[in-house]
């Protein structure tokens, strides 16, 4: 290769070694060095603002003297990235408790009391929950940064970003009832928001074409498999706790059939074990080996980067320039003092907590049992963030607002026979019943299935046939 063909920047392999140029650099990054263990020192203490102050210092430091570096033959920039890599993670707040011998301490979980340290700190508890670790491994060593995942990554942070930010949020608020299966099963919290991002952005009535439903889209077959039945007409795939213990359930065994390998086991919960176990024949081979990844459809060539990037950027927003938003999760409950549906709530709590999208998501992700037109009466125990129950106090539990809302909600369901209140939809070729009921504004499969004499699993219909419909809306 000649120096023309190599580029600007690099220094040529064959020139002179400069030591005093290499040793001043060298001088540099031990300088850096330093400054990440007073910054760690700087963590434990709790002193946000000096740490911050001082990896901003050793970061700027290092990114000249790394520039330089690639200028001065015999400096070696590995040297160099490798101490910029352990800056980045310290001020992200991916610092993995043990990494270098230390113990953190002890600091409220930010993401389920609703506390709000500063970015470092409110990190550590989760490197504490072992968020980075699966089966003794770092999620970092796990995750190779090649094109596929570099591509998923440029599609989160542009035109997916508000999907991603969404699915964050939503995930904060079923935390407490997601996670700790996941942490039971000491698998990494950073791939079940990741799963969660990419499969339902945190809606848990989401329905795919094909009838995978919930939060981590369970098939109807592979839910029943792990516990996900139909109690008293509700499909226990849109229960956040349940999908969360099951989808751990799952990724657990098939992590002990793939040999601990992760793009596998995410290839085989989107594509089917039975597909990539065939293809993999027992064999330790990556799932980016051309037999394995041109085997498999599209679909799952594309799903297990994305979820692989959603997890990265859990990790270490900071890296990318995103800041995922304090989220006030705390965990709470409403009692109602008089009868209202979700809609209605919705409407009389408003932008409470200053939150600008209102609470409709939120409730309904908390309450997955409830259908959200329907009122429930007064006595009735919701979940709900902590920060409501005083909104409700305050505005929904008598006065103007309660009294809009449901003069609002009669509005749009009056009241009139149930025949009426039916619709019809002929079936055009390529339609599924839950592309119908998701396209038309049903959310419950299973009460259309009902209403047409419709079976479990596949629920089969076909080109030309007229299917009964309620007049309902998600």
């Amino acid at each position: 290769m000649t120096q023309a063909t190599r580029g600007a920047g690099v220094a040529d392999a064959n020139a002179p070694v400069d030591e005093q140029q290499v040793n001043a650099l060298y001088a540099q990054l031990d300088q850096a060095s330093g400054q990440y263990e007073d910054a760690l020192q700087l963590v434990r203490s709790g002193d946000q603002q000096q740490a911050d102050q001082t990896l901003d210092k050793a970061l700027d430091q290092l990114k000249v003297a790394a520039a330089k570096c690639g200028d001065v033959a015999g400096c070696d920039p590995q040297r160099f990235f490798s101490v910029f890599d352990h800056l980045l993670r310290l001020k992200d707040g991916s610092f993995i408790a043990g990494d270098e011998g230390d113990t953190l301490p002890d600091t409220p979980d930010a993401g389920v009391t609703g506390d709000a340290p500063s970015p470092v700190i409110q990190a550590l508890p989760r490197a504490q929950q072992s968020v980075t670790l699966l089966r003794g491994h770092k999620l970092s060593d796990l995750i190779a940064m090649n094109g596929p995942v570099k591509a998923a990554l440029e599609e989160w942070l542009t035109w997916l970003r508000p999907q991603l930010m969404n699915a964050y949020i939503n995930y904060e608020y079923m935390r407490y009832e997601m996670w700790p299966a996941y942490r039971k099963a000491d698998l990494p919290e950073a791939i079940l928001f990741g799963i969660l991002a990419k499969e339902s952005g945190g809606k848990v009535h989401a329905v795919s074409r094909s009838g995978a439903a919930g939060p981590l889209q369970f098939m109807y077959s592979t839910g029943r498999r792990f516990g996900l039945g139909t109690v008293d007409g509700f499909d226990e795939r849109f229960d956040p706790a349940l999908s969360a213990k099951a989808n751990a359930a799952y990724m657990d065994e098939q992590l002990k059939v793939f040999n601990d390998n992760l793009e596998l086991t995410l290839a085989a919960y989107n594509g089917g074990e039975g597909r990539v176990r065939r293809l993999v024949d027992g064999r330790s081979i990556s799932f980016y080996d051309p037999k394995i990844y041109f085997s498999l459809p599209a679909e799952t060539r594309d799903y297990v980067p994305m979820v692989l990037a959603a997890a990265w950027l859990f990790l270490h927003p900071q890296r990318y320039h995103l800041k995922f938003p304090h989220v006030d999760a705390r965990p709470g409950h409403i009692e109602l003092q008089r009868p209202a549906s979700l809609s209605e709530l919705t409407v009389c709590l408003g932008e409470a907590g200053g939150k600008r999208d209102g609470w409709f998501r939120v409730l309904r992700n908390l309450n997955p049992r409830l259908n959200p037109q329907k009122a429930q009466p007064a006595g009735t125990r919701l979940n709900a963030p902590k920060v409501l129950e005083k909104a409700y106090a305050t505005s929904c539990a008598a006065g103007h607002w309660p009294t809009l809302a449901a003069d609002l909600h009669a509005a749009s369901d009056p009241t009139m026979p149930a025949s009426m209140r039916m619709r019809h939809y002929r079936v055009r070729r390529g339609d599924t019943l839950s592309g119908i009921v998701r396209r038309l504004g049903c959310s419950n499969v299973h009460t259309v299935a009902r209403m047409n004499h419709l079976h479990p699993p596949r629920y089969a219909i076909r080109a030309g046939h007229t299917l009964k419909l309620p007049r309902c809306t998600r």
